[in-house]
């Protein structure tokens, strides 16, 4: 329960907007780096096919610390976490501005992390808490809205600002927006806290936080071909895994009670998304870098080429609903997951001659697709939880939608790296078709995910 607070009009019409600015900011500085990797490792002296480590450390710190932000806001109160995150985002893109070294680079990044993985949770958190049910989704659909957009211009953005500035006015646009932002918090936002406060599971956070971070820096080692240390970080993994398992079945508030999984759409939904986002989560990262060094495109080129994949997903919005009425959620999950897989088996077949219209074709089929896949998957693992288990529920939805990216993109960078022994020289022959055999087994894991959702119900 939450102490009633009476917005007054003022406070009501801005606070859609401060949340927003906080969407804005999160999913451009998720997408605006993908197509600056190959000029940053040039003037970090890095190879292209290594940078991966700067998206890896912010998702894995995302991921690790969103189930600590509801706790955070009910310990401290929603402004002064929301103040504090977007402060310390802010912090973290100063410091990244800084960097003269990819080892920095990446601790910045997980410094600006630290803040971006509290903005956008405790955002939802306040208009669940601020406004009445009647204008949920009114609010809702105002303050990610924005999110869409920083997700359409982050690519573009990045090609240009390292084609004609330099990389590290990525992180400077992010300090006057941010510390609007955060003036704005200061004095608008309501310091709402529950009347009633639940005890934080420490022991089940560390434990889930040494899965995620176990699990994806494994994959990621295998970039350094280091089979040993994959295998280490992989058995630690499934024994931090296991040991919260234990551990969940025995207390009462568990950081995720593992009765959700008895639920089958809950199930399917959140393992379904693990194994089926390997592909599609990886693209933003992949594609551009093909673009780039595979292709010999400018960065402005290969920011713009991924506009469509974007656009053409949020075209798709009106008919999803009424697909999955149609056919259900069985029937198109397992389609789709089908149609995904392929299209990313024919970014393969993509060569030196192919024109751009024909990749910005296929990309943009790839865009329908990811944008059915996403929604379907959302709303079939939420679909069957009631008003107790909702907020677990959406809370490990979250974290599992950032390991799966996190996933991705480290199975892409080793794969990259395995398939490469030239360390992804820019302009090297015979470097395209490294992408081509990373493509077709990313693609070829999607395809095997599609035997996931064959376990939900045909009638749905």
């Amino acid at each position: 329960m939450t102490s009633q607070v009476v917005l007054d009009p003022r406070t009501a019409r801005l606070l859609p907007w401060l949340v927003a600015v906080a969407f804005f900011m999160q999913t451009l500085d998720g997408t605006i780096l993908n197509t600056a990797l190959p000029m940053m490792a040039v003037d970090l002296g890095e190879s292209p096919l290594r940078m991966h480590g700067v998206l890896i450390a912010y998702l894995i710190t995302v991921a690790i610390l969103i189930p600590a932000s509801g706790w955070l806001a009910d310990r401290f109160g929603t402004r002064r976490v929301f103040h504090s995150a977007i402060m310390l985002f802010c912090f973290g893109s100063l410091l990244c501005t800084q960097a003269d070294t990819l080892d920095a680079l990446i601790g910045s990044r997980v410094v600006q992390a630290m803040g971006g993985a509290l903005m956008m949770p405790v955002g939802r958190l306040l208009v669940l808490r601020a406004y009445p049910r009647s204008d949920l989704i009114r609010v809702m659909s105002f303050v990610t809205f924005p999110g869409l957009i920083g997700q359409l211009m982050g690519p573009t953005l990045g090609g240009w600002l390292v084609e004609y500035a330099t990389w590290r006015w990525i992180f400077v646009i992010n300090l006057p927006i941010g510390l609007l932002g955060a003036y704005a918090a200061h004095r608008l936002m309501p310091n709402l806290r529950p009347v009633r406060r639940t005890r934080f599971d420490g022991v089940g956070f560390l434990l889930f936080g040494a899965f995620t971070l176990s699990i994806i820096l494994g994959i990621e080692k295998l970039s350094h071909d280091s089979l040993l240390a994959t295998g280490v970080l992989l058995a630690i993994a499934m024994g931090a895994l296991t040991l919260y398992s234990l551990h969940a079945s025995r207390v009462q508030a568990p950081l995720f009670a593992l009765s959700l999984f008895r639920l089958r759409s809950f199930s399917v939904g959140i393992s379904g998304s693990l194994m089926s986002r390997l592909g599609s989560g990886s693209m933003p990262f992949l594609t551009p870098l093909m673009m780039q060094v595979g292709l010999g495109h400018s960065p402005s080129v290969a920011g713009m080429s991924m506009i469509p994949l974007t656009l053409a997903g949020m075209a798709t919005k009106p008919f999803i609903s009424g697909v999955i009425r149609r056919f259900g959620y069985r029937a198109v999950l397992s389609c789709n997951t089908l149609a995904q897989g392929a299209l990313i088996c024919c970014m393969a077949l993509i060569g030196p001659h192919t024109a751009l219209w024909l990749i910005i074709a296929l990309l943009s089929l790839i865009g329908v697709a990811n944008y059915i896949q996403f929604t379907a998957m959302g709303t079939v693992t939420l679909i069957e939880l009631n008003d107790h288990q909702a907020s677990g529920g959406t809370s490990l939805m979250s974290v599992t939608t950032q390991l799966s990216t996190g996933l991705a993109v480290s199975a892409a960078g080793a794969l990259l790296v395995l398939f490469n022994p030239n360390e992804g020289v820019l302009g090297l022959p015979g470097v395209l078709s490294v992408f081509s055999k990373v493509y077709l087994s990313l693609g070829a894991l999607t395809i095997a995910s599609a035997l996931l959702f064959l376990r939900l119900p045909r009638k749905d």
